[in-house]
């Protein structure tokens, strides 16, 4: 029978220093006894109800000179993998990913040859079954086209979002019940029908028991991502699991795409030459004329008039036509090619759309990682990709939360065990 702790076990137990034991003896948040030699002992009764307690549990790792790093193998499941940069960015955070389903063949291709050991599952994810993954997985990750609900605020929860790809992701979140559940979309989504489209997809996710932060739109130029990139994150919690989740912290500064294609911060070496799309000849003569940080408007008026057509009488900044983007600003949002006329993105210095390699490292992905299939293939995967450094600092968020949650469920069980001769005899 255990009638106290001494204050090395109570350290022990509830994974904080001697000197925060002592703090919080002196201020009064967990008071010890002393003892005739003065030292100081906890009983199982004080100790008790601090086992649940946030203030616990936000204190385990104060300590800690790795507190973003995972303490046992996180696992992953991602859905609409795409050329892997989500997953590419979680394992940088230290997730493991198990398996990965996309459907398009080039995407698989670019997956299998950079990470031969992860399992990809290639094809239609409404023909796949993910069952066998339950109690496996920590997290499912999918990046989800957006559709229209056809019976959005029917309040049928799931059932509300049949025929969608998010159905898909849904259920996929249902049937492996993992601690987390993280969706990415374009920010787009949440006023896409007035917010039914995204309300509909919360009331899905509660509806299959997971607790739904407030959505929140991430700006990837304050993540270490040279590019005006928008992307909306929908996390979901397990509910009656404890896990607490907070967004990243943006940087106090937006990144240019100096700091992409030149050596500096993210890269060693300037970018290497790559293969990439050229102008017909009379555009680039046009694009010629446009400075950087330019666009149409910077142009003669007659040749405006050429350039826009009909356009050019409707209003509004179409800041994205004939577009050349200048080296202190970050790019403006990829697209799954660099040269349609409404999404220009023209090198600072050559009279060119940006080259594939230029393109994957506005996205952030290493200069090793090989994209499969022809220059447009590759356009299209990275265009469509998450960029590597965004999803790096979910990825921390994410470790940082199953830390907690596995360091609180271990002193828990602990905490019973120590308990279990002391309650015996009481």
């Amino acid at each position: 029978m255990k009638n106290y702790y001494s204050l090395a076990e109570t350290a022990e137990l509830l994974a904080v220093s001697k000197q925060t034991l002592r703090r919080w003896d002196k201020s009064g948040k967990l008071k010890s006894v002393r003892m005739p030699n003065n030292y100081r002992v906890y009983t199982p009764q004080s100790l008790e109800p601090y086992v649940d307690s946030n203030t616990i549990n936000n204190s385990v790792m104060e300590d800690s000179p790795n507190y973003n790093a995972a303490i046992k193998p996180f696992t992953v499941l991602e859905l609409f993998a795409g050329a892997g940069g989500l997953a590419l960015g979680l394992e940088k955070a230290g997730l493991s990913c198990i398996l990965l389903n996309e459907i398009d063949q080039w995407a698989c291709k670019t997956l299998r040859q950079n990470r031969p050991n992860w399992k990809v599952a290639e094809g239609d994810i409404a023909e796949q079954s993910f069952k066998s993954y339950k109690g496996k997985v920590d997290i499912v990750t999918g990046g989800f086209p957006c559709q229209a609900f056809s019976y959005a605020g029917k309040k049928r929860g799931l059932d509300d979002t049949r025929g969608t790809l998010f159905y898909e992701f849904a259920k996929t979140v249902r049937d492996v019940e993992p601690l987390i559940c993280v969706g990415e979309n374009v920010k787009g989504l949440v006023s896409h029908d007035n917010g039914n489209t995204l309300r509909t997809m919360i009331s899905a996710l509660v509806d299959i028991g997971y607790d739904v932060l407030t959505p929140k739109i991430l700006k990837a130029a304050y993540y270490n991502v040279p590019q005006k990139r928008e992307r909306l994150i929908i996390i979901g919690i397990k509910k009656g699991s404890g896990i607490e989740f907070n967004y990243p912290k943006p940087n106090s500064r937006m990144m240019n795409i100096s700091e992409a294609l030149k050596a500096g911060k993210l890269y060693a070496t300037d970018v290497e030459e790559s293969k990439g799309q050229e102008y017909p000849e009379r555009k680039k003569e046009i694009m010629e004329m446009v400075p950087a940080g330019g666009y149409w408007r910077e142009l003669p008026i007659e040749v405006q008039k050429e350039y826009m057509l009909k356009s050019f009488y409707l209003g509004g900044g179409k800041t994205g036509m004939a577009r050349r983007i200048s080296w202190d600003e970050p790019c403006l949002t990829l697209t799954t090619s660099p040269a349609q006329k409404q999404t220009e993105r023209c090198h600072p210095d050559f009279t060119r759309p940006f080259q594939t390699r230029e393109y994957a490292r506005i996205q952030t992905f290493p200069d090793d990682w090989v994209f499969a299939g022809s220059m447009n293939q590759i356009y299209k995967q990275i265009g469509n990709a998450v960029p590597v450094n965004l999803a790096y600092a979910i990825g921390k968020e994410l470790v940082r939360s199953l830390n907690r949650y596995t360091i609180k469920e271990e002193l828990k069980n602990k905490f019973k065990s120590e308990m279990k001769p002391y309650k015996r005899f009481a």
